[in-house]
């Protein structure tokens, strides 16, 4: 392209890989895994071309491609192979691996400055913890943790170890926070992190589970069996206890580093900023004036943050793109979708189950959704351009009636067979929101905050509280999502509820990316619809 409407190319080299493309008025991205359909996958090439078809634009158009990975030494032009595609190696850079992160999160927010925090579980060059203060001359950094200290002393890390010593896999601690609020976080009283002025010292001297297992040798604390998986209550009580140290170390953090700055705008970023619990303690701080944590917080954000940087580093002006809607993918219209509904081949469509259904175009999809549910159904909901982030909310979610624990039962058992610790989402209207939850007018619309359901709400939508009374609500903005929003005030009229479960759509493979993906998944689970675009599909019982 030329330099007055500059192409940049983003890359992630690590797990959750994928490619992210930027224009002046363009950004789409997407996870290698959305895909190839396997979870947390590396590798980039699928997400490249579709990148590049969604914006109708060849590799010859890309300026700039920026690459990132993990690892104590970062990947390096000639590792990315781009020039054997015949790419020159004049355009082909990388970046550091937290500064894509701070990327991020600064240049999707709405701040003019902000002190930016990066957590994670590594980046390059031993960091888990790095700082940053960002305006509109660009992004600096402060700062980060001791690069002697082994990378197993870092905050990410430990969560990553005690997730892995409870049976999961390190990318999925959620699981660890949702099983933290069935324990008792005092159970052990060896301090678990220490800061020293910014610098976080925790006191694992190896990663992984292993490390776990020799820190209750030294202290002589009983963590349970390794892979207990929320089966033991000495494991749940280790989770308790993780969570209340990292709540207490990121606070005691952010608050030294805002001090620092002077400023209480505050960005967060890496994989440890979708502990949604510790957020909603970090925007409750007297120093944190405004709190922005971008969707794509973990390395699914990544190939984003490189294509900002490298929008900065080609114009030389720092981009700002604040975002109210995590839709960073492609739409489909409706010849894609009836592709799929006719079992098409060209739609990419592989049932793995073929379940006999009917489908119809609908005036009022959203109309017709909320009547689904509540009526007790459950619905499959494909709108739009997919979510980046690991959240969905409201392009790729399944929804189910909140008023109920029998919806939310129903749902677990017969579609996604989560663990029966883990809560499901709710998402209601912005407006009125504080009504249903402590949020103070706190805008949450990316699912990355955990407020208490108000007293007097709680008995109403059993079916999105957790145990500990929270909940990982979604805000919607009718401006930003409107055809989601319409669902929910529709919903809110039927029923007198303005709110509605919203989980993931998916099973146990990533989430659908395709109309394709989506019916495949309808038929092969027990959804009893799918509303995607204006069409309605239901099964034949």
């Amino acid at each position: 392209m030329t330099s007055s409407h500059p192409c940049v190319l983003g890359i992630n080299f690590g797990h959750d890989g994928g490619a992210a493309l930027l224009t002046p008025d363009r950004m789409v991205a997407i996870g290698e895994e959305r895909l190839n359909r396997h979870r947390y996958s590396p590798g980039w090439l699928n997400a490249l071309m579709y990148c590049l078809r969604a914006t109708n634009l060849a590799l010859a158009d890309v300026d700039l491609i920026v690459a990132s990975s993990y690892g104590r030494t970062p990947a390096k032009p000639a590792d990315t192979g781009f020039d054997l595609l015949g790419v020159p190696m004049e355009r082909i850079t990388t970046v550091d691996h937290h500064l894509s992160h701070a990327y991020t999160a600064f240049c999707l927010s709405p701040y003019q400055r902000a002190t930016i925090l990066v957590t994670d579980g590594g980046g390059n060059n031993t960091d888990t913890e790095t700082f940053y203060i960002a305006d509109s001359d660009g992004i600096t950094r402060l700062g980060g943790n001791d690069t002697g200290r082994p990378r197993a002393g870092g905050i990410g890390p430990t969560y990553e170890a005690f997730t892995e010593y409870l049976g999961w896999s390190p990318q999925e601690a959620g699981k660890t926070m949702a099983l933290a609020s069935y324990g008792d976080p005092h159970a052990y009283t060896v301090p678990l992190f220490d800061l020293d002025g910014t610098q976080v010292h925790g006191r694992l001297t190896s990663t992984h589970a292993t490390g776990v297992a020799d820190l209750a040798a030294r202290t002589n604390s009983d963590f349970g069996p390794p892979d207990s998986k929320g089966h033991d209550q000495h494991g749940i009580n280790a989770a308790a206890y993780l969570q209340h140290h990292t709540e207490q170390i990121l606070t005691e953090l952010a608050e030294k580093l805002i001090a620092t700055t002077g400023i209480g705008n505050l960005c967060l970023a890496g994989g440890v900023a979708l502990n949604c619990v510790a957020n909603d303690r970090l925007r409750r701080l007297p120093s944190v004036t405004s709190l922005f944590i971008p969707p794509p917080a973990s390395d699914r954000g990544q190939a984003l943050g490189c294509a900002l940087y490298g929008l900065h580093r080609l114009t030389g002006e720092l981009p700002r793109r604040a975002l109210t809607d995590d839709s960073f993918g492609r739409t489909y219209d409706d010849y894609d979708i009836e592709l799929a509904l006719k079992r098409d081949p060209r739609s990419g469509l592989v049932e793995r189950t073929v379940a006999p259904f009917t489908w119809r175009r609908d005036n009022d999809i959203a109309a017709t959704a909320a009547q689904l549910l509540a009526d007790g159904k459950l619905i499959g909901w494909f709108q739009g351009g997919s979510e980046l982030g690991p959240r969905a909310l409201g392009h790729r979610s399944i929804l189910a009636d909140p008023r109920s624990p029998a919806g939310r039962d129903a749902l677990n058992h017969r579609i996604k067979h989560r663990e029966p610790f883990r809560p499901f989402a709710p998402a209601i209207l912005e407006t009125g929101s504080s009504d249903w939850f402590d949020l103070d007018d706190t805008r949450s619309p990316f699912m990355l905050l955990a407020p208490t359901v108000q007293p007097e709400r709680a008995k109403i939508i059993p079916g999105v509280i957790h145990i500990d009374g929270t909940a990982r609500v979604q805000t919607v903005d009718p401006n930003a999502n409107q055809r989601f929003a319409s669902l929910i005030d529709n919903f809110g009229t039927i029923t007198g509820v303005p709110v509605v479960l919203n989980t993931s759509f998916n099973d146990s493979e990533p989430i659908v990316e395709t109309p394709a993906d989506a019916l495949a998944t309808f038929q092969d689970t027990d959804l009893d619809a799918l509303c995607i675009g204006d069409y309605l599909v239901e099964k034949l019982r």
